[in-house]
């Protein structure tokens, strides 16, 4: 039901001496069974309160200057009525608290124990009205104000749990779950207009990412390496995708013949999300003779060290390659090489296990820039 009013009204707190403000919303009246009409009123706290009998300059002043505040709230929720812009369905849903409400589309959204990318939002989203608004913020105040600052405080003030700043990448995603449980408001009913309408998403920065073509990669398989198991799981991250931590932790009990191939069933280190792999056979037999199902298959690397740094660098160098490469290199010269075969965007999306299609096209980025300096580079001028 619309509201046709809206009247601000005091009431005394027994002997506290003060007045409380609040907004009081007039919704029409509806005729009861017994025949009688029944007024139908809806009430917002403003939290503002006037001292009862002002005897000083200094409480006359503050009297005044709230009361002015609570009628300028007043005149702002009577403009956005008349305009159409009140933006939610009724007072009564427009009280409810938005942490809450998004703690429990995130519970939905995310898997017993793994709360991903939906856990981290509302992480952030409580440090962020802890600090800037009020942990029982409502529907009501979420305006395009609170989105743009949410959107700001998670370019320069939230951290990652070991202190550094978040990267564009998990900006966006976490702006993208916020963005979503705003979505879902408005389907429920809760809100009627998009509070975050006109507000750009946080802008993925595309930082440098160094590959292999596969050319060097297959230099890279015919050099030496003194450690050999260095050698067998950086080629695997190249023929499979994997990040340095899921290699680290892969047991080959979540290795399984699958039809006439291999796959590798596992939970992404970084996204704990379940990830089923198919693998080469080449990519298989680089992982060596099967162990227990408990054994790691790369169990002779401990953990990544600047020893390995050093190890892959010399082994970089014999294959005459002058790279700057780290272990996740191997993960990039997978997903280039992927594209420039023929696998579509959305695949390598699936197959790199992204939450996030934004994330993806960066590589998609790096194959234009190739193609681009194929056109421009590699035919030789002509003579005219």
């Amino acid at each position: 039901m619309d509201v046709s009013s809206v009247h601000l009204r005091k009431r005394k707190q027994g002997k506290s001496g003060r007045i409380s403000l609040y907004l009081e919303f007039y919704k029409g009246a509806v005729t009861q069974p017994d025949g009688k009409a029944k007024v139908l009123r809806d009430y917002e706290y403003l939290n503002l309160y006037l001292d009862d009998k002002p005897r000083t300059a200094a409480e006359k002043e503050h009297n005044k200057n709230i009361l002015e505040l609570a009628k300028s709230i007043k005149a702002k929720r009577e403009l956005e009525i008349k305009n159409g812009q009140y933006g939610f369905d009724s007072c009564v849903k427009a009280k409810a608290l938005f942490l809450s409400y998004f703690k429990a589309e995130a519970e939905k959204k995310s898997k017993p124990g793994y709360p991903g990318n939906w856990g981290s939002t509302l992480k952030h989203l409580t440090r962020f009205v802890e600090k800037h608004r009020s942990v029982r913020v409502t529907f009501r105040e979420i305006d395009k104000a609170f989105c743009e600052g949410f959107k700001d405080y998670l370019r320069d003030e939230a951290t990652t749990r070991t202190g550094k700043g978040l990267s564009s990448a998990s900006q966006g995603a976490y702006y993208g779950k916020f963005k979503a449980c705003l979505n879902k408001a408005i389907k429920d009913g809760i809100l009627s207009v998009d509070p975050a309408k006109g507000v750009a998403r946080p802008k993925i920065v595309s930082h440098k990412r160094e590959y292999l073509t596969f050319d060097e990669l297959q230099a890279m398989a015919k050099a030496e390496c003194r450690n050999p198991t260095l050698k067998r799981m950086f080629l695997f991250s190249c023929l499979t995708g994997l990040r340095f931590s899921d290699c680290h932790k892969l047991i080959w009990g979540e290795v399984e013949q699958y039809g006439d191939g291999w796959r590798i069933v596992f939970h992404q280190q970084k996204t704990k999300g379940l990830q089923y792999h198919d693998i080469s056979q080449q990519a298989r037999e680089l992982m060596g003779e099967q162990g227990a199902a408990d054994d790691r298959v790369f169990f002779a690397i401990s953990k990544y060290s600047a020893y390995l740094s050093i190890v892959l660098r010399e082994w970089v160098l014999k294959a005459g390659i002058t790279k700057h490469l780290t272990f996740h290199s191997g993960r990039h010269t997978f997903a280039v090489l992927q594209l420039e075969n023929g696998t579509d965007i959305y695949t390598l999306s699936k197959l790199l296990g992204h939450r996030e299609i934004e994330v993806t096209a960066i590589y998609a980025d790096i194959l234009d820039k190739k193609r681009r300096e194929a056109m421009t580079e590699r035919i030789p001028e002509l003579s005219l």
